[in-house]
């Protein structure tokens, strides 16, 4: 595969840095009028979202954003009003919002933090109220549950399809996946020096496309394709 920006982007070094290259990317992608569904991960392990979410909503209001931040859940809400006093105002769950909803379009930035599958249809339904731009933090919107089935396909054409990723950051046994609106998708491999750029890539990679670049194959290899309908029939299977 031929990078289609070989400019080497570095990692951020710690997870301050990565919250402030999220922020920038996006309100890049926020500014870009490219669509109004908007999503950022910070994919780590035990990662602590509560503050991370205070952080990002307080850099989005720094910036200009008018934001409001809103959890699946009244308890999550609770947590954040109590970390957050200066923003107890503008933090809501999905239920007070819904009620709170006027004849009036809401235009400020939606900030919904973590929206699991079992929240997709009221997620969905706040969406299609909202008339201001929504960025999802750390949501899910794909149940591994529901698998390849009718209504997976559904979705996936339907509301999921309307995602676009502003910010990725995974790490990966070997690796990194970074995605930095307006930036194409970069994997990083581990070296014993650091982490090195090792592709460019326009779409994000399928695990095992990422594990064969990881590994130093050719990902459209007879192997891998192989790989690739062995994991489909599995998921036929269960």
């Amino acid at each position: 595969m031929t990078p289609s920006d070989p400019t080497t982007v570095p990692l951020p070094a710690d997870l301050l840095a990565a919250e402030e290259q999220m922020l920038q990317a996006c309100l890049a992608a926020i500014g870009s009028g490219d669509g109004r569904r908007w999503s950022a991960s910070l994919r780590f392990e035990n990662l602590r979202l509560l503050p991370v979410a205070i952080r990002l909503a307080r850099g989005l209001i720094a910036k200009g954003q008018q934001v409001v931040m809103v959890w699946p859940d009244a308890g999550a809400a609770a947590l954040a009003r109590r970390d957050a006093d200066d923003l107890k105002e503008s933090i809501q769950d999905f239920n007070q919002l819904k009620r709170s909803s006027g004849s009036e379009p809401d235009e400020r930035l939606l900030l919904a933090i973590n929206p699991t599958p079992a929240d997709y249809e009221d997620f969905e339904a706040l969406c299609a109220s909202h008339a201001g731009p929504v960025l999802m933090l750390n949501g899910r919107l794909e149940d591994a549950a529901i698998g390849i089935g009718s209504v997976a396909r559904e979705r996936r054409k339907g509301f999921v399809a309307l995602w676009r990723q502003a910010y990725w950051l995974q790490p990966l046994e070997g690796g990194a996946l970074l995605r930095c609106f307006p930036d194409d998708w970069r994997l990083y491999r581990q070296d014993p020096d650091g982490y090195r750029q090792l592709e460019v890539l326009p779409e994000r990679p399928d695990p095992d496309t990422t594990a064969a670049l990881l590994a130093g194959e050719d990902p459209d290899s007879l192997g891998q394709q192989l790989s690739g309908v062995d994991r489909f029939l599995d998921g036929l299977r269960n």
